[in-house]
């Protein structure tokens, strides 16, 4: 066996290769994988940090060793998962450099399967595999797209467009924000005909079925400058960066999922399941699949033909926000925060269960959601708001459920259970209020006025409470409607809350949300 180099022919010589963590190599030794892991799942370890260049799978010892097309790929991936733990079908999976500076293969049937899978992956990566649309000109573009999500019913999360983007190739970086009330992203790639690929065959799909469009375009940038890893942008190539003090910290499991979920856009019906929402994101496990044809002209079939389609679709399993529909408030303010007003303000974005102010620090609150994805919701939107003068911290509780207190242990009224409230906006299943749910701005949408109710009346309402109304207007076609514009979003969170269900005589209650529109 040549000195510096593992040989594939004789696995017996693989007792267990005396580990360096801390002598990097392109080759990496990768430990406690399951007993029916295959190539591609190997493979899509690597794939986030560059071209997998070669594969030795170790099966009977459930291990394998992947060589990475340079020593800085390798780094990069070796230090991202020393702290998040890769986990493939519930085995966390352990790596660190091995002593071998490459890796040469022969021709035995193990590793034939092992290059099949890695010439589709690569075929697929490079683009010269034909996948529809016209390449031309497409060198000279920018690597970076810029992205507008129209008809936002649902939340769209970093780590779902990074599932949606890696269809095509390598994602490098990421930046969310929402901008003239969208919700608007830059997605960078390693070149220019990368982006080209994904912009044609992405611009104008939905995310998820009748919504969250995708309007693709070319940025002006050619590159992006991320400072911090979080749930508004991601460097993938510098897991090292911090979080950035006013965002909560990474969701490690999610970054991890992200990085090896199955490509493609997502499956869900906006009305399914209950309360008119999927209970999480069924992602589609469908992502590249390489045709029969494709792979006949590889010169593949039988297992390395599945070998390859399997490593088209990358899948590790679908990644959703899964059971969480508890979410922690925090940095409220604890003279004025009460259960009524979080009730009024996360009811905007689903319907509110429970509401617990913690006895000993009311600074922080428990808000229970009806499913995971109004949970998901409210966090998008509500995150870093501000609410009584201070902005709120919204993440996921590690809390299931919000215990009610035991009866004859009140807790002066600091846990309220909203399960039969009136006030629920989303109970019906295709509520026209699911297609109304927009970021907090400073226009509101008022709705349900009586017909004696002027405009006056309205303006007078909100400056007797000490708002500034900068602009008022009832809608044309329904006088049952109107907008109004604060002078600023806390003010208008402000306002929501004090005036949504107000009560205007006539038996007609005010229905009050936040407007995409301005005055």
């Amino acid at each position: 066996m040549t000195s510096g180099a593992a040989n594939g022919n004789d696995s017996k010589k693989f007792k267990g290769d005396i580990r360096s963590p801390g002598i990097p190599s392109r080759v990496i030794h990768v430990r406690k994988l399951p007993n029916d892991i295959n190539e591609a799942e190997v493979i899509s370890l690597g794939l986030p940090f560059g071209k997998v260049t070669n594969l030795l799978m170790l099966k009977g010892k459930n291990q394998a060793f992947l060589e990475m097309n340079t020593e800085e790929c390798a780094q990069t991936m070796v230090s991202y998962y020393s702290s998040v733990t890769p986990v493939i079908r519930n085995h966390p999976i352990f790596m660190q450099y091995s002593n071998h500076k490459e890796l040469k293969t022969d021709n035995s049937p193990n590793q034939v399967r092992a290059q099949a899978a890695l010439q589709a992956v690569n075929a697929v990566q490079t683009g010269s595999m034909p996948m529809g649309g016209v390449m031309d000109n497409a060198g000279s573009q920018s690597p970076v797209l810029r992205l507008i999500v129209e008809n936002l019913f649902y939340p769209v999360t970093l780590d779902v467009l990074h599932q949606i983007f890696s269809k095509f190739g390598t994602v490098l970086k990421i930046i969310t924000f929402t901008k003239n009330n969208q919700f608007q992203a830059l997605v960078q790639y390693a070149d220019g005909m990368t982006a080209q690929h994904a912009k044609m065959s992405l611009d104008g799909q939905n995310i998820y079925n009748a919504c969250c469009t995708l309007r693709v375009s070319f940025s002006k940038l050619t590159s992006l400058n991320v400072k911090y890893n979080n749930d508004k942008s991601r460097d993938y190539t510098r897991p090292d960066l911090p979080t950035g003090d006013s965002q909560p910290p990474m969701d490690h499991q999610a970054m991890a999922a992200a990085a090896f979920s199955a490509p493609g856009l997502i499956s869900a019906s906006p009305y399914a399941g209950a309360h008119g929402f999927p209970p999480q994101f069924a992602l589609q496990q469908a992502g590249l699949s390489l045709s029969p044809g494709a792979l006949a002209q590889l010169g593949m079939s039988g297992g390395a033909a599945a070998a390859a389609a399997a490593a088209g679709r990358m899948g590790m399993g679908g990644m959703g926000p899964g059971g969480h529909s508890v979410l922690l408030v925090s940095n409220l303010n604890p003279e004025r925060v009460t259960p009524q007003c979080l009730f009024i303000l996360f009811g905007v974005y689903g319907d509110v269960m429970r509401v617990k102010i913690l006895f000993n620090k009311k600074e922080n609150a428990l808000v229970q959601m009806a499913d995971a994805t109004q949970a998901q919701l409210a966090m998008s939107h509500l995150n870093q708001q501000k609410m009584h003068g201070k902005p709120i911290r919204v993440t996921l509780s590690k809390h299931t459920t919000v215990q009610l207190p035991r009866e004859g242990h009140e807790d002066q009224g600091l846990t309220k259970d909203y399960g039969n409230s009136p006030l629920h906006r989303f109970k019906k299943p295709g509520s026209k209020n699911y297609s109304n749910i927009f970021p907090p701005s400073s226009t509101l949408h008022l709705s349900n006025i009586p017909p004696s109710v002027v405009e006056e009346d309205l303006r007078g309402l909100f400056v007797s409470a000490g708002y500034m109304v900068k602009a008022f207007k009832f809608f044309q076609k329904d006088r049952k409607m109107a907008l109004i514009q604060m002078g600023l979003v806390d003010e208008a969170i402000e306002a929501l809350i004090e005036f949504h269900n107000h009560d205007l005589g006539e038996n007609h209650h005010l229905r009050v949300s936040f407007s995409k529109s301005t005055i």
